[in-house]
This record gives structure tokens, C-alpha cells and sequence, in this order.
């Protein structure tokens, strides 16, 4: 017994991508563009916000010139904060250690 069968990742935008050539390398790009708009994740979980980090991690390598500058400053900003929370805390835990 066939059962219906849900629309597989190539067969999702059928109707999005009607008249485009499916070997097109501009249409398998807006077809993975839908895919990743369309995505849901739940961003309360550590997979969610892993999977967050991903997209974004994926959408800087896609990205060129001045995107890419401000992505690279929004990672040296992110480790700078991580660096600076770490220096307090290695104060903090050696101040009480050694006074």
C-alpha cells in the first residue's frame, strides 16, 4: 500500500522553480536559498543554536567584500567579549586563590 509520500528536498519547490532549468547552478542556488528560508529549528535547544551558528558560519563563507569584512568584524568582536570575560574571570578565581 502507497501511502502519500511527502515532497522530498529536490521535489519541495516544484512549483517555485517551474520553467527553470533544474541543472542550472543559479537555480540550485535559489532552490538551496528557499530550502534555508524555510527551515525550521527550534533556537531554545543547543542543537537549535548550534544549527544557528552553522547558517552563520556558512552564510560568511558565501559572502564577499564588504559583507564579508563586517562578518569578520562581528567574530573578532564576539572573541574579543569572550577573551575579555575570560581575563575577569582568571583575575577573579586567582584573586581568591592567591590574595
Amino acid at each position: 500500500m502507497d501511502g502519500h509520500q511527502p515532497p522530498g528536498p529536490e521535489d519541495r519547490f516544484e512549483d517555485d522553480l517551474i520553467g527553470l532549468d533544474r541543472d542550472d547552478p543559479e537555480a540550485k542556488a535559489f532552490a538551496e536559498h528557499l530550502d534555508r528560508m524555510e527551515r525550521v529549528r527550534n533556537g531554545y535547544t543547543v542543537e537549535g543554536y548550534l544549527a544557528g551558528v552553522n547558517d552563520f558560519a556558512e552564510s560568511a563563507n558565501r559572502s564577499s567584500g564588504h559583507r564579508r569584512l563586517m562578518v569578520s568584524l562581528v567574530v573578532l568582536l564576539i572573541l574579543a567579549g569572550l577573551g575579555f570575560a575570560t581575563w575577569n574571570l582568571l583575575t577573579v578565581v586567582f584573586g581568591v586563590i592567591i590574595p
